[in-house]
């Protein structure tokens, strides 16, 4: 098995609710993914729910990564809302990216990461057995860019109608020792995060790249490019898979009914 293969079977998602019903919503519920439900009247009870989801699944399904999206939406839905939120609050203009919602990551860090008392895990978490995850030990910042800002859509996905897409990725590697607990100090650290973002957006727009590291003359970047013939073949596979699936439940219906 591949580096690769091993990831994604230790890897838990955060998604929007939307995603359930879709194709792969089915497979995400199996292998025990969180979707989320947004808005202010949710807010609250999603986070004692995903806490509860953590607990229950990550380290009993021996998950090692957690992927999550700050954003907490679609650029397009959350642009001006977060625009107007800045401006109120004395905060940053960004037109890349919004400001990061706080209370999923706080949950995750809660939940996943070892107290620490001078470096090393504090309390009970100090006699967790070797063969169980200790938690998360690194948190890693990846931005997305695509060629004249134009991200892939559903329809793409669907039908792949446009011309196969490069993807940029920049990432950046924090340990989580250094990320802060504290709401305030967390939300502070998090809202520079994504300033950062719009920092490396604004130059990869300019510019076509995203600017080096300090130290080179260059950024070291891999390009990933998606091709339309496997979106069309994928998407083709999981519509034939799900009316498959539909024969055969409403052919069990009508025998029993």
């Amino acid at each position: 098995m591949s580096k690769r293969n091993r990831v994604v079977r230790q890897m838990m998602w955060l998604m929007d609710h939307i995603f359930k019903y879709t194709n792969f919503g089915i497979v995400s519920l199996i292998h025990g993914d969180f979707f989320i439900r947004q808005g202010r009247a949710h807010r609250d009870q999603q986070l004692v729910l995903l806490k509860e989801h953590l607990e229950k699944y990550y380290r009993s399904r021996n998950r090692k990564w957690i992927v999550l999206f700050p954003e907490g939406g679609f650029l397009r839905k959350r642009r001006e809302t977060s625009q107007a939120f800045a401006k109120k609050n004395n905060l940053p203009f960004l037109k890349h990216v919004t400001l990061p919602r706080v209370g999923a990551t706080q949950v995750i860090l809660k939940t996943l990461v070892a107290p620490q008392e001078n470096g090393t895990p504090a309390g009970r978490d100090a006699v967790i057995k070797e063969s169980k995850s200790k938690g998360l030990q690194w948190v890693i910042d990846t931005t997305i860019a695509y060629p004249k800002g134009e991200p892939i859509d559903i329809q793409t996905w669907i039908l792949g109608y446009r011309q196969p897409t490069v993807t940029h990725v920049h990432y950046r590697v924090f340990p989580v020792k250094d990320v802060p607990a504290e709401p305030e100090a967390l939300t502070h650290w998090l809202y520079q995060r994504f300033i950062e973002k719009e920092d490396l957006l604004t130059h990869f727009y300019e510019t076509g790249a995203f600017p080096p590291l300090p130290g080179q003359t260059k950024a070291i970047s891999r390009e990933m490019t998606l091709s339309n013939l496997w979106l069309v073949g994928i998407q083709s596979l999981a519509f034939l898979s799900g009316g498959m699936w539909y024969c055969i439940f409403r052919y069990f219906y009508h025998c029993l009914f």
